[in-house]
């Protein structure tokens, strides 16, 4: 395994990431919140939690969950119990009560007309900050009308994962969420609905690495131009993340 990491790390400058240059909020008010309003929401919520143990109760952790609701960040906020962080996006900051709650919940502000890469900044802020990152692989809420609703993933987790190769990356399956709430059907939650949270095993860019890529091709790897790495990291990332949204799948999301 040492080979294989001392091969990675010689192509730090093709897969590095940046943290953004910015402040994380909220730590005061979330505190808190945990502490109040927390127990009260997960009583009148009706979550069943499997596999809790698989959360690491500190450092950085990456939580990545299938998308069907509104209410998901929350569900995995609340049933996580860790302080967990989401990058939203500009439009909810507009409305003040609005952007008062995201920002004293520690939600990362982001543009999507920057581009993925201002994304991949902001939440490589909150691995560096060696805190929770709440990331939704399939980049969107799923609109599918039909079972199986889970989509393709987005190589954002894996790029994420690959810059940070030692953060454990939490498979989560979420269920009932779409029912508790449908997006445009429900303008308020259905309270009676069940909802359901299933946490699976986690896994980091080495034990992926280690066993999908051989420590000759990372080796070789390193005398290619840049395209060509390009090229074969863009492949690594897209098995990754391919191998990962299977294990959502196997954790029970629809």
């Amino acid at each position: 395994m040492s080979d294989i990491k001392d091969a990675w790390m010689a192509l730090e400058s093709h897969w590095r990431i940046t943290p953004k240059n910015a402040r994380i909020t909220g730590d005061r008010s979330y505190g808190f919140m945990r502490w109040t309003l927390a127990p009260f929401f997960r009583s009148i919520l009706r979550v069943k939690i499997f596999g809790l143990e698989n959360v690491p109760r500190q450092g950085p952790t990456i939580l990545a969950a299938n998308h069907l609701s509104h209410v998901d960040p929350l569900v995995v906020i609340l049933a996580s119990r860790r302080k967990t962080h989401y990058l939203a996006k500009d439009g909810h900051f507009r409305n003040f009560a609005l952007a008062s709650f995201m920002r004293a919940t520690g939600q990362i502000e982001t543009n999507r007309e920057t581009g993925g890469a201002e994304a991949l900044s902001s939440a490589a802020l909150v691995l560096h900050a060696k805190r929770a990152l709440g990331i939704f692989p399939e980049g969107t809420r799923s609109k599918k009308k039909e079972p199986p609703f889970l989509l393709p993933g987005k190589t954002g987790i894996a790029r994420l994962s690959a810059s940070y190769p030692d953060v454990p990356v939490v498979p989560i399956g979420l269920m009932g969420t779409r029912e508790f709430m449908t997006p445009s059907d429900h303008k308020l939650p259905r309270l009676w609905k069940r909802v359901a949270i299933s946490y699976g095993k986690p896994v980091t860019w080495w034990n992926w690495l280690e066993e999908n890529v051989g420590l000759e091709d990372l080796q070789v790897l390193a005398d290619k131009d840049d395209h060509e790495v390009k090229s074969t990291l863009a492949g690594y990332y897209r098995k990754f993340t391919d191998d990962f949204m299977e294990r959502i799948k196997e954790q029970g999301a629809p």
